[in-house]
């Protein structure tokens, strides 16, 4: 349920964005390890692309998603994941993704099912405390295994979707192909796509896998360092810079340890709600092609 390729642009990072892609992965070759390694379903979830989606999306096995940068009230930004879409109902997601309360109404008037994605990393930058409030009221499931957080994080993603009662899923967040399918969504039973959404809806989903750590970081981003360099040997000129990839890697998720304890410690002392899963799993059920 969240997993990224090379149509994910370049890397979010203000100095690497001019050498560096977020992804080297090709579309068909992530496609082809999910299934090898058990996935009876896939998805792609490209940062508001579904380009990597184009030779995949006539298998009865995949279904076209995407990951929406949005930008809340708050002025931050946060990370969303919309499932099984259609070509038409990505280009009205990035038409409102700067408008929270439009991309709202327009994924509940058509039964999009999505979900907040690492709800308590820094990755996406500042948070608000008003944020939580619209991911509480709005949000039918939270990420609560992601493959590339640490396990603190998740284990806290976890305690705040139980908490509030939403819907769970995982997935790995990878942006190599040597991290796929480390973290996964399953629903027990399901035989289908239509199955398969029909019950995270009424809650029987279970998110699985692994979290990340230190070495996996490491590892992913001298794999994307080698990938860059191989599209534009120039960049071989950077090579050097590999021996800094350790200590990023640390510092990296020092602040997002730093971070995730901060927002944890002040959401989940919160008085306990129930959120508005209830609503949800209220509605009928519908099958894929009653959402598009």
């Amino acid at each position: 349920m969240h997993i990224h390729t090379k149509f994910s642009g370049a890397c979010t990072n203000p100095v690497l964005s001019k050498v560096c892609r977020e992804s080297y992965s090709e579309p068909e070759e992530v496609y082809s390890l999910l299934r090898q390694r058990g996935m009876d379903l896939a998805t792609l979830t490209d940062h508001d692309s579904i380009d990597g989606a184009e030779k995949l999306r006539g298998r009865t096995d995949f279904f076209v998603s995407e990951e929406l940068t949005c930008r809340m009230p708050s002025g931050s930004e946060v990370h969303i994941g919309v499932y099984d879409i259609t070509e038409r109902q990505h280009i009205q997601l990035q038409r409102r993704r700067n408008d929270l309360v439009a991309l709202i109404a327009y994924l509940s008037e058509n039964r999009l099912f999505f979900s907040v994605n690492h709800v308590f990393s820094c990755l996406t930058g500042k948070r608000d405390a008003d944020d939580f409030a619209w991911f509480r009221e709005y949000f039918p499931a939270i990420e609560s295994r992601n493959g590339a957080m640490l396990a603190k994080q998740n284990e806290d993603s976890e305690k705040l979707a139980q908490r509030w009662g939403k819907i769970e899923i995982g997935g790995s967040d990878a942006h190599t192909c040597a991290s796929a399918a480390t973290a996964y969504t399953e629903v027990w039973g399901a035989r289908n796509k239509d199955e398969f959404f029909a019950g995270l809806r009424a809650g029987k989903g279970r998110a699985a896998g692994n979290s990340g750590s230190y070495a996996k970081l490491t590892r992913d981003v001298l794999i994307i360092g080698v990938r860059a360099m191989r599209e534009n040997y120039w960049k071989a000129i950077l090579a050097p810079l590999a021996l800094a990839v350790p200590v990023a890697a640390f510092l990296n998720y020092r602040s997002e340890r730093k971070f995730g304890e901060l927002w944890a410690k002040k959401i989940l002392s919160e008085p306990q709600s129930t959120g508005h899963r209830s609503q949800w799993l209220r509605q009928p059920r519908a099958t894929a092609e009653e959402f598009v």
